[in-house]
């Protein structure tokens, strides 16, 4: 992989960005949740669904379609269908998602958020948490800030974060504040295990991991407008399914 130097500031500055922006947001949303009617909300919901079932499939498209002349070819379909197959054994078997459930309701109870405002927290807090955290923007971005201190795609990152998080918040609450706590821990770790992640890492398996997270994406804008339907969380471990492969392969 090859990072361009760029004006380096201080390594970590881009994760606490992010978090900033999504803050910075969801006030803003949870200042419009109180003057919006409940059917605004739910069009809105159902509006930033589709947005983020478009984004999880052109990013899905881009790693499984090749352009081959004036022909489309298709690629890691395979490696695709296994890694969601794994991960979702491995996502079960740890039950990622019910577990991110119940430090949504551990917060919930500490806050004591009650009525309407405590049925959506949940929600709230576990949807935004695995979309700011899923894609490769986190992953890529994090590896720059900790080896380059460049942590312009970072900055990116959290303006876009923070604009979903206006209408997160305008629809589901104050959930969506506390989506920073796994944000920061998972990105600052990857910042700060960047020099030691590095060697391992090359541009495909970058690729591989942006289009199964992508497919994650898909999955949580699908359950954003029908409902639950789908386990994004337990999903989670399938992202890492091409790191191990891509190491396998360069044992063989």
């Amino acid at each position: 992989m090859v990072y361009y130097e760029q004006e380096k500031t201080m390594v970590g500055l881009g994760t606490i960005a992010n978090m900033s922006f999504i803050l910075i947001g969801a006030t803003v949303g949870i200042l419009f949740k109180g003057v919006l009617k409940q059917r605004f909300q739910d069009t809105i919901m159902n509006a930033l669904g589709l947005a983020v079932m478009f984004v999880g499939i052109s990013g899905a498209l881009q790693g499984l379609f090749t352009v081959e002349g004036k022909s489309l070819g298709t690629a890691n379909t395979m490696l695709m269908i296994v890694s969601l197959a794994i991960g979702a054994f491995f996502g079960e078997l740890i039950n990622i998602e019910a577990r991110l459930e119940r430090v949504g309701e551990k917060i919930r109870s500490v806050l004591k958020v009650q009525g309407e405002t405590g049925q959506n927290f949940v929600e709230g807090f576990v949807n935004s948490s695995l979309l700011f955290c899923i894609g490769a923007m986190a992953i890529i971005g994090s590896l720059q800030d900790g080896l380059s201190g460049d942590a312009s795609m970072l900055y990116a990152k959290g303006f876009i974060d923070g604009t979903c998080s206006i209408f997160f918040a305008s629809t589901l609450g104050i959930g969506v504040f506390f989506s920073v706590i796994p944000l920061g821990l998972y990105q600052g770790a990857i910042t700060l295990l960047a020099k030691y992640i590095e060697p391992y890492l090359s541009d495909q398996m970058i690729v591989n991991i942006s289009c199964i997270g992508s497919v994650l994406i898909f999955g949580i804008g699908v359950n954003m407008i029908f409902g639950k339907k789908i386990k994004c969380g337990n999903l989670l471990p399938a992202v890492f399914v091409p790191v191990v492969y891509e190491l396998v392969m360069k044992l063989f």
